[in-house]
């Protein structure tokens, strides 16, 4: 039996915010009847607003006109109520409130982040169009502009310290800042796979312990409300001026939270800090993001700062950026994975794991996905997948997570495109199989033009910029990197596995190809290729990891492919080719057959007997082609061809019946060819020959059937003497179907 019921909401007209006006917001009908509500209060002038719920509003509204930083700051109030509000309602639409206004950028939200979390309540499926009416009647209202697929694109929405937080990661707030007022320890580890909050949990705490709640009324607050805004103050009673720094290694992630704080009331851009930034004061607390992204002195670009930041502690070249900052900071908090360190500079797991192993050391552990869509069990297949230690072969399917292999990157980027309309903030990002030709730091002269990736004969480039290149101008356009990309959002990711990994059917393996991989600093110095492999296969997990909606997949390696096609869904394109039932069939007058080379099982001249007829399938052809008897159309898989002819295409042949054949395009029969491309013993090539010419006769020395594709790991094949004899030209190709 399923609940419904229809949910109407009312925004009130805007009443002036003052003491004068109290009798005309009384008879407001929701504060009259004391109803549970929400409440909006606003200063066009100054930009600034607060956003609130309450079931007793009469007392809220005296107690926040008693507050002389509210009623100096507002001056109209708007109410919005519902007749199907109850406590819970406000709550959840009160916090989603303050998460999307404090983004939206029409006001500085004065709202502090205390008690924001997710809540969960009875029906509360039923209320869920309910936030988008609301939001539509403040957009007509004009108290807001954007739309909220706008704000949830943007980096001030995704960072927010008003994100609210799970059960998981609540508790992990109240722990963290008992830990830090009763002082039982001055380490604090935040442990949890990529996708886990924990950058949302770091900016949450930031702010929380900025706040300034010595004023707050605490009326209506729940029991986990009240305890903490208690911490809070005790926290300040203990540091009455504390000094925080959020501390971030990645150079593209500092810059856009710097963005992001500068934005927010009671934050500063100032307090994101990089760890050599940790010498110029005393910190009372470091809240550091990423943690094993922190380096030691080992293939690094400034390798003479390093040293002298480690000479200012007495410290030799084994100090870390770790050692920095344990010793310029009282207390530290470390969001932390080792399963996201991906370079040789990244410091060992093992110095973490002997302040984890210290007694006082306090560990929490964050395990629910709050980005994937596809939740831990997605987490888990990716690690499985590249681990190669999934024994189950069936296809991993998530109800509410896209995933597909891809057989041409044509068709990815395509894929990608449209998603990239409709949704924004979709990314390709590759492995750094490619060397960065257009890196606009290049000397001595940058060449800004340079292709430096070119798949299926799409031609890209790597990012333009190494800060903040997400939120960039024509990112879409360019190829992301895991230094650009670790520690943010998209919405959907297509991963291109490059040259450097692929798979050995022969052990099962992956393996690596160091001499394709163009991360200078990510292996010099490293000679165990299974020490390689391990950071690289970190790669490839972390950006698969990026992607809340869904990720697409190409790997360059036709292997790898094939292995990841035996876990996901292969993405197949929707043929325009109209099929007709053979009753509707006029043999080579109105339709042609289709002759699958992948599968041929009879001999090409069954095409010509009429008894054989109704075992093939009929196309009709395009209204300026005419069907003759000879034609015949094949589909062509593979990037052998793909400077002439397109992975997936349906092509048209005619078949051969004599004539010079050098330099066409043509299906060929051999039972030598083995090509990876086509079925046993078929080929699609462009035909050259050489021949032996005398006065009266000529013969072939030779016959090469030349591949003509971007990917230079295709190879000519070559036919010689006795295996001249046997080879068969079936049909000469005669153009792709445009359909």
């Amino acid at each position: 039996m399923s609940l419904s019921f229809d949910l109407s909401v009312e925004v009130s007209e805007k009443y002036d915010f003052n003491k004068k006006s109290l009798e005309k917001i009384n008879e407001n009908l929701w504060v009259k009847n004391q109803w549970p509500l929400v409440y909006f209060i606003q200063n066009e002038g100054k930009r600034v607003a607060y956003v609130g719920e309450s079931t007793n509003f009469s007392n809220r509204i005296k107690n926040h006109l008693a507050n002389p930083k509210k009623s100096n700051a507002f001056n109209k109030i708007s109410i919005i109520g519902s007749d199907k509000f109850n406590k819970s309602a406000t709550l959840d639409i009160e916090s989603k409130l303050i998460q999307y206004i404090s983004s939206e950028g029409t006001y500085e939200l004065q709202n502090g982040n205390h008690g924001l979390i997710n809540h969960n309540y009875y029906q509360q499926d039923l209320y869920k169009n309910l936030f988008l009416d609301i939001w539509g009647k403040l957009i007509e209202n004009k108290i807001v502009s954007k739309s909220l697929e706008e704000i949830e694109n943007s980096e001030l929405f995704k960072y927010s310290p008003y994100k609210s937080l799970n059960e998981d990661q609540y508790n992990s707030v109240i722990e963290i800042i008992e830990a830090l007022t009763e002082k039982k320890s001055s380490k604090i580890f935040i442990k949890g796979s990529a996708g886990t909050g924990k950058t949302i949990l770091a900016t949450y705490l930031i702010k929380l312990l900025g706040s300034d709640v010595s004023d707050t009324n605490m009326d209506d607050f729940s029991d986990n409300e009240i305890q903490e805004i208690n911490l809070i103050r005790a926290y300040k009673i203990k540091y009455p001026k504390a000094e925080i720094g959020f501390v971030v290694a990645m150079s593209s992630l500092r810059k856009t939270l710097q963005n992001v704080f500068r934005k927010i009331p009671e934050l500063k851009s100032s307090m994101i800090i990089s760890p050599s930034d940790t010498f110029k004061k005393e910190y009372d607390l470091l809240i550091v993001d990423e943690a094993h992204r922190l380096r030691q002195y080992k293939n690094i670009g400034w390798m003479g700062v390093f040293k002298k930041n480690n000479r200012k502690l007495g410290l030799d070249d084994t100090g870390t950026e770790l050692d920095w900052i344990i010793a310029n900071s009282k207390n530290q908090i470390f969001f932390y994975d080792s399963a996201q360190s991906v370079k040789p500079s990244d410091i060992p797991s093992s110095h973490f794991d002997k302040l984890l192993n210290e007694p006082n050391t306090i560990e929490i552990e964050l395990k629910s996905q709050m980005r994937s869509n596809g939740g831990n069990d997605y987490i888990t297949f990716v690690d499985d997948l590249l681990n190669i230690k999934r024994e189950n072969k069936s296809f991993y399917s998530p109800d509410n997570y896209e995933v597909f292999v891809f057989d041409s990157m044509k068709d990815m980027y395509e894929q990608l495109s449209i998603k990239e309309e409709k949704y924004g903030l979709c990314r390709l990002i590759a492995g750094y199989s490619w060397p960065w030709l257009s890196d606009p730091k290049k000397k001595p002269k940058p060449d800004l033009n340079a292709i430096d990736i070119v798949i299926d004969g799409v031609e890209l480039q790597w990012n333009k910029t190494d800060k903040d290149w997400i939120n960039s101008e024509d990112s879409f356009n360019q190829v992301g990197c895991i230094h650009t990309t670790q520690g943010y959002d998209l919405n959907y990711t297509g991963v291109i596995f490059g040259e450097e990994i692929s798979f050995n059917k022969v052990t099962q393996q992956i393996e690596i190809d160091k001499s394709k991989y163009f991360d200078k600093n990510g292996k010099r110095g490293l000679e165990d290729i299974e020490e390689l492999k391990e950071y690289i296969i970190n790669i490839y997990k972390t950006i698969m990891f990026r992607g809340i909606k869904g990720v697409y997949i190409y790997a360059c390696d036709k292997n790898l492919r094939e292995y990841f096609k035996e876990h996901i869904s292969t993405y197949k394109s929707e043929s325009r080719l109209r099929i007709l039932p053979f009753t509707d069939v006029k043999p080579y007058v109105n339709a042609v057959p289709i002759f699958n080379i992948y599968a041929a099982a009879g001999d090409f001249s069954d095409l010509q007997i009429q008894s054989e007829y109704e075992n093939y399938e009929w196309v009709e052809l395009p209204i300026n082609i005419s069907a003759r008897e000879d034609y015949f159309v094949c589909q062509i898989i593979g990037e052998s061809m793909n400077k002439k002819i397109e992975n997936g295409s349906w092509c048209l042949f005619k078949k051969y019946s004599g004539g010079t054949r050098e330099g066409k395009i043509v299906l060929a029969q051999h039972y030598k060819i083995q090509d990876s491309d086509f079925g046993a013993g078929y080929t699609i090539k462009e035909y050259h020959s050489e021949k032996n010419i005398s006065e009266n006769s000529w013969s072939h020395i030779s016959i090469v059937l030349k591949p003509l594709s971007f990917d230079s790991s295709f190879y000519p094949i070559e036919l010689k003497d006795e295996e001249l004899t046997d080879l068969k030209i079936i049909g000469e190709f005669i153009t792709e179907l445009n359909l």
